[in-house]
Formats: structure tokens, C-alpha cells, sequence
């Protein structure tokens, strides 16, 4: 998904940022040589007279290492089967934001590249103060045009996603506000994973089966809708304050998620920031998920029908599964000029259905560094 439609999502009222310069390197490592991605990326922000703001962003991913293919694993083994994975991705993004009086407009374009996949998006999105500013309305709307490229059709694909969001911010006192967003989605197009199989023993003779493995299958159409709530409170007695956060999703491919989130941000001294973190995640699977089809009447299709049934995936990112997560972020600001961060993460997935081995499910750790530069 492009940085343009993550616009849709930003729980924060901010229009605008401080004029900088900023790097930042991330490195997300799985466990036992699973899936490694290393992500460079580069931001500049800068105003443009007294009502425009110009943000420019660039990345590099590298991506690496074995990924689960769907396939299940072999008598006896409780490893899924992996395959390995070489790829690069760079994009950019822009993002020019005008002041109009009390309304502030944003204007996003965005591309992504890598070898099989392209994507373009774009996005709009407005912040209306009221209440002498007590109060902030947010409305957006960001679309993506994607190819992807599908070796059974030798040809790429395309795929098309539309967002839009109302939400609303409100001051309740000098320390706190809240944030209540929904936001609704349309997903169409060749939505299946063109690198995952399903298995399915089919008989070739009497009492003889022949394992073969058959390219997903997914709906030509996802509708996706959350609705997210959070709460900001600053403590002044400790010099601290903390961010509380749930979500909510569903879409019908029968993806149903509550998510929690909660940050502590903790000021020592006036240069130096701690941010310790947790995020609680659950999900229930997709309607058409299937460890393997030997259970079910489904006879697959050699060639996916791209949007027509029957659909059936063994992805393990649409089975039932929960997740957690915890890190802490460190800020400092020497002078002025200049502010450093580092953080790390650990992520654990795990799988809920009693059937789907956990060695399909990833753990990770996720290191990420930074340096701005601000005038």
C-alpha cells in the first residue's frame, strides 16, 4: 500500500511540520532466516511562504530471506514450506498543504516500484478548525492504481483501491484531546498473492492421489471499514503523558481485527524523550482460508479465475491469528538544530486455528535509527 492513502489514517491534528531534513534507517529482522527488510528513506519539509507547506519523502527497501508459500508441510514435519525471496522497492512521495483561513488542504501524489509490482497513488484530504480551535474536522479521500504482475497470466494485472475518512479531534482541556475516525474502502481487481499456492490431493487413479498445488484465488472486490478511537492526556506532575488507542476492521472477505495501542511518552529533562510501547492485535481469518482443500469439495482451477469463484487462499496472513507487540523509542535533541532517535521492537505473531502449524507465523525484531536536522 502507497504512503498516499496512509494519510487516511493519522490520528493526529497537525497540518504542518517543522522546516528539516531527515534520515531514517530501519531494519525489520524475522527469526531462523525468515523474511529480512532493510528500509532507507529520506524526508524533507519545508514551508512556502506563510500558508504552504512542501513534504517530500523517498525510500529504498531491500527486501530478503524465505517466506511460507501456502503449501503445508510434509508428513510428519511441522515446517510449512518456504521459499526464498529477492526484491527491491523504491518510492517517493509528495505532499503540498495550503492554508486557507481556517481550512487546511493537503494534496498527495505517490509511486512505488519493484520488479512485479508498480503502483501510483494519490490522496486529499482537508483539516477544518472550529471552535476557536478547540475542535478539528478531518475529511479525506486517496486512491491507488496498482499492476501486478501474475506469472499465469504472464501479463500484469491491475488492482485499484479508493479510501475516504471523516473524523473528528476535540480539545477537552488544556491537556487532553480525543480522536474519533471511520474510515471506508473499496479494494477491486486482482486482489489474491500472485507468489501463493494452495495443496489439494487430487485422485488420479483409483485410491491414488497426486499432491499438486494450485495459485490462490481471491474476490475481484474487498470493502473495508474501521472506525478508530484514541485518547491523549499529558501528566504534568510527572512530565509524562500517554497515548491510548483501539481500532477496529472488518471487510467481507470476512476479516474481522480489534487493535490496541498504548505510548508512554516520558520527558527527562528538556532534551530527551523515552517512548515505551505496546500493541495488541487479533484477528479472525478470511472466509475463504483453508490450511489445505483436501477437507472441502473445492476442485481448483490450474489457471485462478481472477475474481471468480470458487476462492480459496493459504495465506497465513488471512487465517486467524493474534499478535503483539512492544518497543521503546528513545528521542534526543541536543540542540536545537538537530534531533536523533533509536528504537526497537519485538513483534510475535501466533496462529489461533489449531490447525495451521506456528512455524507458519512470523517473530521479528525491528531496529530503527534517525537523524533530523531542523532550521
Amino acid at each position: 500500500m502507497l504512503a498516499a492513502t496512509l494519510a487516511l489514517c493519522l490520528p493526529r491534528p497537525s497540518a504542518r511540520a517543522d522546516d528539516s531534513i531527515e534520515y531514517k534507517f530501519e531494519n525489520y529482522r524475522e527469526e531462523d532466516g525468515r523474511i529480512t527488510v532493510e528500509t532507507q528513506s529520506g524526508r524533507a519539509d519545508q514551508d512556502i511562504g506563510a500558508d504552504t507547506h512542501l513534504t517530500l519523502l523517498g525510500t529504498i527497501d531491500a527486501v530478503s530471506g524465505a517466506t511460507p508459500t501456502g503449501i503445508p508441510a510434509p508428513p510428519g514435519s511441522a515446517q510449512v514450506n518456504l521459499s526464498e525471496i529477492h526484491t527491491r522497492r523504491k518510492a517517493w512521495s509528495e505532499d503540498l498543504s495550503q492554508q486557507l483561513k481556517n481550512v487546511n488542504v493537503d494534496l498527495g501524489f505517490a509511486e512505488s516500484r519493484e520488479t512485479d509490482y508498480v503502483s501510483w497513488g494519490w490522496s486529499v484530504n482537508t483539516l477544518t478548525d472550529f471552535n476557536e480551535k478547540n475542535t478539528t474536522l478531518r475529511a479525506g479521500m486517496a486512491g491507488t492504481y496498482d499492476r501486478v504482475e501474475v506469472f499465469f497470466e504472464l501479463a500484469y494485472l491491475p488492482k485499484h483501491n479508493h479510501e475516504a475518512i471523516v473524523g473528528i479531534t476535540q480539545l477537552l482541556g488544556p491537556r487532553t484531546f480525543v480522536t474519533l475516525n471511520v474510515t471506508w474502502g473499496r479494494a477491486t481487481g486482482y486482489l489474491a498473492e500472485p507468489h501463493k499456492y494452495v495443496e489439494k490431493d487430487i485422485e488420479i487413479f483409483t485410491n491414488i492421489f497426486l499432491h499438486e498445488d494450485f495459485g490462490e484465488n481471491a474476490p475481484g472486490t474487498r470493502d473495508k471499514g474501521s472506525v478508530f478511537a484514541s485518547v491523549n492526556h499529558a501528566f504534568a506532575g510527572v512530565n509524562g503523558a500517554a497515548e491510548a488507542s483501539y481500532r477496529f476492521y472488518a471487510d467481507t472477505f470476512g476479516v474481522v481485527a480489534h487493535t490496541l495501542d498504548a505510548t508512554w511518552l516520558q520527558h527527562l529533562g528538556r532534551d530527551f524523550i523515552l517512548e515505551p510501547s505496546a500493541r495488541l492485535n487479533e484477528q479472525g481469518a478470511a472466509n475463504f482460508y483453508y490450511y489445505d482443500l483436501n477437507e472441502t469439495p473445492i476442485i481448483p482451477d490450474h489457471v485462478p479465475t481472477v475474481g471468480r469463484g470458487p476462492f480459496y487462499s493459504s495465506d497465513f496472513r488471512l487465517s486467524s491469528v493474534e499478535s503483539y507487540a512492544y518497543g521503546l523509542k528513545a528521542v534526543w535533541k541536543p540542540k536545537s538544530w538537530v534531533q536523533l532517535d533509536m528504537a526497537y521492537e519485538q513483534y510475535v505473531m501466533r496462529g489461533r486455528d489449531g490447525v495451521t502449524p506456528q512455524s507458519a507465523y512470523p517473530r521479528a525484531g525491528i531496529t530503527t535509527a534517525g537523524v533530523k536536522f531542523l532550521w
